[in-house]
C-alpha cells in the first residue's frame, strides 16, 4: 500500500510540473501574440502526457482499492489523487486549446491583451498556490486558492458584458479571441480550485460546500 501510495504522488507531482509549464507557454505565446511552431508541438506533446498520466493514476488507484480495501486517510487519498490528477490533465488541454486560438486567429500582437495578462497572472499563481497544497497538505492555503476562484469568474463575465453592453472599436478577432481564453483561464481556475478542495478532503475527510 504505501509504495503504492508513495508512486501515487510521485506521478501527480510530474503532473503539476507539467501542467504549470505548459499553460505558463501558452499564456506566453498569446500575450506576444504569434504562433511559435514549437512551443505549440511542446505544448501538444505535454497534454497528450498528461492524459496518459491520467490514466494511469485511475488504473493505479482501482488497483489499490481493490487489492488492499484501504480505509480512512488512505482512501481519502486514493479517491482524491484521481480527481486532483484530471485537474492536472485539464490545465494540459485548456492550454493546447489557447495555442489552437492561435493558430485560428494568426497574428495577435496588435490585440490589446491587457484583460488577458491579469487574468492569466492570477490563474497562474492559483495553479501554483494549488501544487503547494497538494505538496504540503496545507488547509489553509486550499482555502485562499478557492477564494481566489471568484475574481478570475468575475474578470471573464465582466469583459463578455462589457463586449455585448458596450460598441467594440477594435478588430473583431482581438475581442473574439480574447473572450476565448478568457474562458479557458476560467475554467483553469475553476480545476484549480477543485484541486484545492481536494486537497482539504484529504486533510479533514471534508469538502468545501461541507463547511459551509
Amino acid at each position: 500500500m504505501d509504495v503504492g501510495i508513495q508512486r501515487l504522488t510521485e506521478i501527480l507531482m510530474e503532473m503539476a510540473d507539467l501542467s504549470e509549464r505548459s499553460v505558463a507557454t501558452a499564456v506566453r505565446a498569446y500575450v506576444e501574440g504569434a504562433m511559435n511552431p514549437n512551443h505549440a508541438v511542446q505544448v501538444k506533446v505535454s497534454a497528450d502526457e498528461l492524459r496518459d498520466h491520467d490514466e494511469e493514476v485511475s488504473e493505479l488507484a482501482i488497483d489499490l482499492i481493490v487489492s488492499y480495501q484501504p480505509v480512512a486517510s488512505n482512501l481519502r487519498f486514493i479517491r482524491a489523487s484521481q480527481e486532483i490528477s484530471y485537474g492536472f490533465a485539464r490545465f494540459g488541454r485548456y492550454a493546447y486549446d489557447i495555442m489552437q486560438v492561435l493558430e485560428m486567429f494568426g497574428d495577435l500582437s496588435g490585440c490589446d491583451h491587457e484583460e488577458v495578462e491579469v487574468t492569466a497572472k492570477l490563474t497562474k499563481e492559483m495553479i501554483r498556490m494549488s501544487i503547494e497544497a497538494f505538496a504540503k497538505r496545507d488547509v489553509e492555503l486550499a482555502n485562499s486558492v478557492s477564494k481566489m476562484d471568484d475574481f478570475v469568474d468575475d474578470k471573464y463575465r465582466s469583459y463578455v458584458k462589457n463586449l455585448i453592453s458596450q460598441p467594440y472599436s477594435g478588430e473583431l478577432r482581438c475581442a473574439v479571441s480574447a473572450t476565448l481564453i478568457l474562458r479557458y483561464l476560467e475554467r483553469i481556475a475553476d480545476h484549480s480550485s477543485y484541486i484545492a478542495d481536494s486537497v482539504q478532503y484529504i486533510v479533514t475527510g471534508l469538502r468545501k460546500s461541507a463547511r459551509k
